[in-house]
């Protein structure tokens, strides 16, 4: 789209993104925040059965709702990425790569414009918005944690997505759309672990 290549101009160049390589958009905000976050889906998935902190204050289908929700929405980034044709800015002709767009509605696209393909929707975002699901698993018995785990969880994504849009990695639709599907994917969750909780309480 548009707006998302104007975007991508603020950070990139036709002689490339000058913060592809840099140190700590390399290393400390892509590299060590990916293990912390899956640091953190460990912690969450054996707190399942042995919790801590505040997962002491929700039941245990919550607990395995709040894991679940995390796995799947990773789950579910990485298939359509996967499916994508969309090549990350950074591969753009007009950004000093070889490929030409291709948006991620262009779904007959076979060649992916020249390059790789595989970069819509923002994987690394993922690795903040995923926690969402950390919001429905709180939200009726402790609201006010699921309130700050949702601003975390929504910081984390942008921050994580907008250091990649930095990187020339992605456009800003890509993380978009990665919060919106981790949000779904979520809801989706918090609505079978209701109606199953509500058959087992009945």
């Amino acid at each position: 789209m548009g707006l998302d290549r104007a975007l991508a101009h603020w950070f990139g160049s036709s002689a490339g993104f000058a913060l592809r390589d840099d140190w700590f958009f390399v290393h400390v905000l892509h590299e060590d925040a990916r293990r912390l976050g899956w640091l953190l889906v460990l912690a969450l998935c054996l707190g399942v059965w042995w919790p801590f902190g505040p997962l002491r204050r929700i039941g245990l289908g919550e607990r395995q709702q709040l894991a679940i929700g995390i796995l799947l929405s990773l789950s579910v980034v990485m298939l359509v990425k996967s499916g994508s044709r969309t090549s990350c800015p950074w591969d753009l002709a007009e950004f000093g790569g070889a490929a030409r767009y291709v948006s991620h509605w262009s779904l007959g696209i076979r060649d992916g414009g020249g390059g790789g393909g595989r970069c819509f929707p923002a994987g690394h975002a993922s690795a903040g918005f995923s926690f969402l699901a950390g919001y429905f698993a709180f939200r009726l018995r402790a609201p006010r944690i699921a309130y700050a785990w949702l601003a975390c969880a929504l910081a984390a994504g942008f921050g994580l997505g907008l250091a990649q849009q930095a990187r020339g990695a992605h456009f800003m639709s890509h993380t978009l759309w990665t919060g919106w599907l981790c949000w779904t994917t979520a809801w989706v969750c918090s609505l079978a672990g209701d109606r199953l909780r509500r058959r087992a309480g009945g």
